[in-house]
């Protein structure tokens, strides 16, 4: 008598699934993290995370809004230490994986940190820098700093904020006021009851004659009593989507005076006379955003990262309907169409991570050129330049990737079923933290504009024969705008596909807006007509790039089978972006009807190969149980035993009911009232009876 094959369990599966993979997961993961040392690291911090009480994660789905705020401060402590003791960039890289686990005491952190702090160095003249970390900005011992831009009535329009700062010359102070509703500070992370300064952005005023919008230090709170210093109204804005850990709050000021020397002033200067000295180069302000969208790119990545983690594991223990003769059932990660949600996604995530190695290098270069520049700098205009196309395609870069990565998190949700809307699963949570990365920093549809206002500009220069910088320069190749496929599909081939179309539609762009200004249009009115045009612009463009960057990273490595499958992965990106975009492909002439059918194809055969290999590729994505804080993405695959133990742990069942007495019990043994009938009470079925014989015998 034949027995039927006994089932795998969820750990068997898994463990079958890392069997013998054709690469050496350990060496594409240090790939992937740009090097040996950025890995090592990362499992360090991680292992030193996952032993602190502080940053215990499984319950965080049960905590409300006080004891999530309470449990952030906690971290503060540890966090100081390592900031005191380490170099910049191992912090970074143990912030970048902190932002992974826990995004609030990121931000939170980050508040005090990555912008106060970071306003100070970008802003701050050497001596002024030197005066506030002296008064204890880095061991957040006498200054604990918040980032005070956002005002309720303006958010991306930074040129438009209304709090004023109006210089007082007989006492040599700003006089920072709040002149109305709309201009209270809002949204300002660490306000609500941690900070004691704040880097204010104001409208600058001497004589009645305004300046622009310049950076003020401004006390906040006493630092030994915590009351709040005279003039200063601050509130707490209450309960957010996500990131709940943080005190967002709003500030009011009335009239409060502060020193001259608490304007930051290493671009604009203003003397103890009151006169203004603008900087010579005002472009050399874009340096500061840069990296907060580089790193942006980076957490896109590793977030989306974090989601495939769970939803892809899952895909490949959960088993659902037999089919063919089969007598088991199939893991959902064997459906072609299951392929076909995950496997784009993994190759779009990896593909960012790239982007965001790259970025960073050439951030830190630019950095570095712009602190040693001088206005007499022969190559001043070419760094200049760069300068600009780097600050734009950063632009579309930080909102191209964090819409993928929110899309990514509510896909790999839907992927699980049922168990991806549980809290536990870390779906709803991941999803609800990271959506501010599409509004903060920059409006993403404004930042979409601003990457397709540089390229209208990029191409009208191209136009005039002007060498681009090299995120531009296939605009100066004429050829690209006709070029063909060869039908070959190879990663030479996609790029000049994107290139191609890319070069189109910023030419449609930036002929739409010529053609407005002739029509007597200002340049304003021109930009916001065609504004559709320049987002199309934009977001074509910045799919590229990221293909670009990816594709010479992975052909800049060694020929190996790690280089092998990610070449994979950079073709299944590259593709699967052609076919969700390709109606411009078809519009421009790069493809026609039957290739386009052809790359669909060559996804359907890439997503099978990935999924091949998916777990390993998964795995060199080097995170943790703890940093993944999710039952269904389990690295042994005990999917099911950890997701039922959670839940039992989490919600022990009361000994009594809490409301049954007062609710339930009243709803149970309530008594039916006999109605009454009324036509009965009226004996309206006599009457009408009486009526119709009535009739009869008239």
């Amino acid at each position: 008598m034949a027995f039927p094959r006994p089932k795998p369990t969820t750990m068997e599966t898994l463990a079958m699934e890392r069997a013998n993979p054709p690469f050496n997961i350990r060496q594409l993961s240090i790939a992937m993290h740009g090097g040996e040392k950025a890995l090592i690291l990362k499992e360090k911090f991680m292992a030193e995370i996952a032993r602190h009480p502080a940053f215990k994660l499984s319950d965080i789905h049960d905590l409300s809004k006080d004891e999530l705020r309470e449990r952030t401060m906690e971290k503060f402590a540890s966090m100081v230490y390592f900031v005191t003791n380490e170099s910049i960039e191992t912090f970074q890289l143990r912030m970048q994986l902190i932002g992974i686990a826990d995004p609030s005491f990121w931000t939170r952190f980050g508040v005090a940190y990555g912008l106060f702090l970071g306003a100070l160095r970008s802003g701050a003249t050497p001596n002024q820098l030197s005066y506030w970390i002296e008064r204890g900005v880095l061991g957040l011992n006498g200054v604990i700093g918040c980032f005070a831009m956002t005002e309720l009535a303006h958010g991306s329009n930074v040129a438009g904020l209304e709090t004023t700062a109006t210089f007082d010359r007989g006492s040599d102070e700003f006089i920072i006021h709040t002149p109305h509703l709309g201009a209270t500070k809002w949204w300002i992370g660490g306000a609500a009851s941690t900070a004691t300064h704040a880097a204010v952005f104001a409208q600058l005023i001497i004589d009645g004659k305004r300046h622009g919008v310049k950076t003020f230090v401004t006390q906040l709170r006493d630092t030994k009593t915590f009351t709040l210093m005279p003039g200063v109204t601050i509130g707490d804005i209450g309960k957010k989507m996500g990131r709940d850990g943080i005190d967002n709050g709003y500030i009011q000021f009335t009239y409060v005076r502060v020193p001259r020397a608490h304007m930051l002033m290493k671009h604009t200067q203003v003397s103890r006379d009151g006169v203004v000295t603008e900087p010579p180069l005002a472009q050399l302000t874009y340096g500061a955003l840069l990296g907060g969208r580089t790193s942006m790119v980076t957490d896109s990545s590793n977030s989306a990262k974090k989601a495939l983690t769970v939803a892809v594991r899952y895909a490949a223990v959960r088993r659902q309907f037999a089919t063919g003769k089969n007598e088991l059932e199939t893991q959902l990660l064997d459906y072609p169409i299951h392929q076909r949600r995950l496997m784009p996604l993994v190759a779009q995530a990896i593909a960012m991570g790239f982007t965001g190695l790259r970025l960073q290098v050439m951030y830190e270069d630019m950095t570095q050129a712009l602190e040693a520049m001088e206005p007499s700098d022969p190559n001043l205009n070419d760094i200049l330049d760069k300068l600009k196309e780097t600050h734009a395609t950063s632009a579309g870069l930080k909102a191209f990737c964090t819409w993928a990565c929110l899309d990514t998190i509510d896909k790999c949700r839907q992927s699980c079923g049922g168990h991806g809307y549980s809290a536990y699963s870390n779906f709803p949570l991941m999803y609800a933290d990271f959506a501010v990365q599409c509004t903060w920093e920059g409006d993403n549809t404004i930042l979409s504009l601003q990457a397709g206002r540089s390229l209208v500009g990029a191409w009208g220069a191209a136009i005039k024969g002007k060498k681009l910088a090299p995120g531009v320069a296939y605009l100066n190749d004429a050829s690209t705008r006709t070029a063909k496929s060869d039908s070959s599909l190879s990663l030479d081939d996609i790029q000049k596909a994107w290139n191609c179309v890319a070069f189109n539609v910023i030419k449609k762009a930036a002929e739409e807006y010529v053609k407005l200004l002739k029509s007597g249009k200002s340049k304003d009115e021109a930009m916001e007509r065609c504004s559709q045009s320049r987002f199309i612009a934009a977001k074509i463009h910045t799919i590229g790039y990221i293909f670009r960057l990816f594709t010479e990273a992975v052909q800049e490595m060694p020929d190996n089978e790690e280089s092998k499958v990610l070449k994979t992965v950079a073709s299944l990106y590259g593709l699967w972006q052609i076919e969700e975009q390709q109606g411009y492909f078809l519009k421009y002439g790069y493809y026609n009807a039957e290739q386009i059918d052809k790359v669909q194809e060559s996804v359907d055969a890439l997503c099978a190969e990935v999924r091949g290999v998916a777990i390993p590729l998964i795995d060199s994505f080097a995170l943790s149980d703890h940093i993944i804080n999710s039952p269904l993405g389990k690295w042994d695959g005990s999917v099911y035993e950890s997701y039922f133990a959670q839940v039992q742990a989490a919600n022990p069942l009361p000994k009594e009911h809490p409301y049954f007495t007062r609710l339930i019990k009243p709803l149970l043994e309530r008594q039916n009232e006999d109605m009454e009938d009324p036509g009965t009470a009226m004996g309206l079925e006599d009457e009408l009876k009486e009526i119709e014989e009535e009739r009869k015998g008239e």
